[in-house]
């Protein structure tokens, strides 16, 4: 689907504020399934099935005193406010996904996210302390980063959602969320951290002082 105005033009590389430094790749790039990403962050069948139950309880209730046809036209109105908020549930779903690029190079996790406010996550290879996967049966999947604690450092929940695992408030993990084909992506990822971890670092000492001979 091409677009004739693009909001993140001015990014010098798609998904990142800067342009990579040198001995750093891009290994992969994506971005959530909107329609799964409403399903799981956003509870679109729960939403729609608890407006179906009120339609069909208040259509139950006022047969009671009633016809058939106008308790059902009565209860209608559930069935409307139900279709309005699904929609409004799918097009914030369709917003986020649009908005966010995950981006995993040879060094770091990169997330790029948020529709109304956008941020873009950093997360080196060393500061991250495991990742987990959730895999549902059409190959769409999440993969949750476990981040390390020696800094401090703390991400808001509120502020990254819907990239975080969720119900995980206290201790957010940002997530690459809803993403097709997790398995592949989660091996590349693993693959990648392993050998990012596994290089030596080498830092350049000062040069000695050499004595001056005295004369």
């Amino acid at each position: 689907m091409s677009h004739d105005h693009d909001d993140f033009a001015a990014e010098p590389v798609r998904g990142l504020p800067e342009k990579l430094p040198p001995g750093e790749h891009i290994l992969w790039q994506g971005q959530p399934d909107w329609w799964q990403l409403a399903r799981e962050s956003l509870n679109f069948w729960w939403v729609a099935g608890y407006f179906t139950f009120l339609f069909a309880w208040r259509t139950i209730g006022g047969a009671a005193t009633e016809s058939w046809a106008d308790s059902a036209t009565a209860a209608s109105f559930f069935l409307v406010l139900g279709l309005i908020v699904c929609a409004i549930l799918a097009m914030v779903a369709l917003m986020q996904a649009k908005a966010a690029v995950y981006t995993i190079t040879n060094k770091r996790v990169a997330m790029r996210i948020g529709a109304a406010l956008t941020m873009t996550l950093n997360l080196p290879f060393k500061k991250i302390a495991n990742a987990n996967l959730g895999v549902r049966k059409n190959g769409t999947g999440t993969i949750a980063l476990e981040l390390m604690e020696d800094d401090g450092a703390r991400l808001s929940y509120i502020l990254t959602w819907p990239h975080v695992r969720p119900w995980m408030v206290k201790q957010t993990q940002p997530a690459l969320r809803c993403i097709p084909d997790a398995r592949k992506v989660a091996a590349i990822l693993s693959e990648a951290a392993e050998t990012a971890v596994s290089e030596p670092v080498i830092e350049r000492a000062p040069a000695a002082r050499q004595p001056v001979a005295a004369e």
